[in-house]
């Protein structure tokens, strides 16, 4: 059964399907992930999918109000298990520059509603730090760093 369950969770790593929840400014980094330039399929998270049901990993990106904090939970407990969340951008994270006390709508970083896997603080955070979430995450399914790096050059030239 052990080698079972390392290949299910080779498989599970490289096959995230993010759940489209973009609330702010840091959807549109998260959008960028999935163009040309930064092409999130290469590791393996490829199709943004609009359901929950359809989907293992939910990006919060921005700001969470406690209007929308219901519709976050329920999104979440929609997903079919094993689920994953990434908090991406401060605001996300902790509230960013809206946690002070004259904002009584924020939530103060989604680890309130929800568990999170990964944080990736920033305001925004770039593409970048949103793969290598990715990655983080698919380390902490794994056990492994997949993919191995693609920048490596080769030994001899």
């Amino acid at each position: 059964m052990k080698l079972s369950d390392a290949i299910f969770d080779l498989c599970r790593a490289n096959s995230l399907w993010p759940l489209t929840f973009g609330l702010s400014c840091c959807a549109i980094e998260m959008m960028c992930c999935g163009m040309a330039r930064f092409d999130m399929a290469r590791y393996g998270a490829e199709v943004f999918r609009p359901s929950p049901r359809q989907s293992d990993l939910m990006i919060v990106a921005g700001t969470v109000n406690r209007k929308m904090a219901p519709a976050l939970v329920t999104l979440y407990e929609q997903m079919p298990a094993p689920r994953y969340v990434i908090a991406m951008g401060n605001c996300a994270v902790a509230g960013g520059p809206f946690a002070v006390e004259a904002n009584y709508d924020v939530v103060l970083g989604v680890d309130k509603l929800i568990p999170v896997d990964v944080y990736i603080p920033g305001c925004p955070p770039r593409p970048e730090a949103l793969i290598e979430g990715i990655l983080q995450l698919q380390e902490k399914m794994t056990g492994k760093r997949f993919p191995f790096p693609q920048n490596k050059m080769p030994e001899g030239a």
